[in-house]
C-alpha cells in the first residue's frame, strides 16, 4: 500500500483548522438566532395568528414546524433562550422556551416570565415544553390562580392541565385540592381564563375514575353558582367527562 502523499496530508490538516474555524463561526448568539427567524417568518401566518387571537408587538410568523427544527438544530442552551425570551419578539420568546433546560428553571424565573404574557400561546407553549416539568410547577399553578390578569391567571389553570397530563407520580390528593380552586374561580368570564379553568377541570376529571368523579361532583357545584361562565364551564365540562367514550376508557383502565 502507498504510503500518503506530503499534499494529502497538509489537505488534513486544513481540514481541521477550517472545521474549528466553522464550529466558532456557527455560534448561536441571540442576534443571529433573531435574524434566522426573521428569514423564516411569513406575512401570511402572522395573519393566521391574529385571526386565532394571537397578537404580539413584534412577530415575524414563524411556523411551528420551523420553530421545532430550529430548536432541534440549536440545541439545548438556558442561557440563550433566557436571552431570546428578553428581546419582546414573539417567535423568539417561544423558541427560548423550547430550548431552555427544565432542570435549570426556579421560581423567580417563572414568575418573571408569567409577567410578561400577553398571548396564550407564550402563555401555554411555556406552560407545554418549559414549566409542567421543573421543579415549582404544582407551587406556581396553585399561585398564579390567583393573579388579576388574564393571561397571568391563565398560566395558573394551563400548567395544571398540563401536568395531569406529564406529572405521573403525583396522587389524586393535589387534584382534588386543585379542583377546590377551579371551583374558586369559576366566575371569571374573561375568555382565556375561563378556557383554561374548564380545560384544568376536564383533564383532571379524565385522569382516572376517582377523580372523574370528583369533577364531576365539582362541576354540579359549580353549575349551582350559575353566573354566566361558571354555567358554560360546568356544561362544557359534563358533557365530556360523563360521556360513554370518556367513562368507557376509565372503568376499563380501573379494572
Amino acid at each position: 500500500m502507498k504510503g500518503r502523499s506530503q499534499s494529502s496530508s497538509i489537505r488534513t490538516k486544513r481540514s481541521s483548522r477550517s472545521g474549528k474555524l466553522a464550529r466558532a463561526e456557527a455560534k448561536w448568539t441571540a442576534a443571529r438566532v433573531v435574524a434566522a427567524l426573521k428569514r423564516l417568518g411569513e406575512k401570511r401566518n402572522v395573519e393566521g395568528m391574529a385571526r386565532f387571537g394571537i397578537r404580539a408587538k413584534k412577530v415575524f410568523g414563524v411556523s411551528k414546524p420551523k420553530l421545532d427544527e430550529l430548536a432541534k438544530t440549536i440545541g439545548k442552551n438556558h442561557e440563550l433562550g433566557m436571552e431570546l425570551s428578553e428581546t419582546g419578539i414573539h417567535d423568539a420568546r417561544l423558541l427560548g422556551v423550547l430550548i431552555s433546560e427544565p432542570t435549570k428553571v426556579d421560581a423567580k424565573q417563572m414568575n418573571r416570565w408569567v409577567k410578561d404574557f400577553d398571548n396564550w400561546d407564550v402563555c401555554d407553549g411555556s406552560c407545554c415544553h418549559l414549566f409542567v416539568f421543573a421543579a415549582p410547577a404544582w407551587k406556581k399553578a396553585f399561585e398564579w390562580t390567583l393573579r388579576k390578569k388574564e393571561f397571568e391567571k391563565r398560566a395558573g389553570f394551563a400548567l395544571a392541565a398540563f401536568l395531569v397530563v406529564h406529572d405521573k407520580r403525583a396522587g389524586d390528593a393535589i387534584y382534588r385540592k386543585f379542583l377546590k380552586a377551579i371551583e374558586r374561580e369559576a366566575w371569571d368570564d374573561r375568555n382565556f381564563v375561563r378556557k383554561a379553568v374548564n380545560w384544568a377541570l376536564r383533564n383532571i376529571g379524565k385522569r382516572n375514575l376517582e377523580l372523574n368523579r370528583a369533577a364531576i361532583a365539582s362541576a354540579e357545584r359549580i353549575r349551582r353558582q350559575d353566573t354566566r361562565s361558571a354555567r358554560w364551564i360546568a356544561a362544557d365540562a359534563l358533557r365530556e367527562l360523563r360521556s360513554e367514550a370518556v367513562q368507557r376508557r376509565l372503568h376499563r383502565q380501573a379494572a
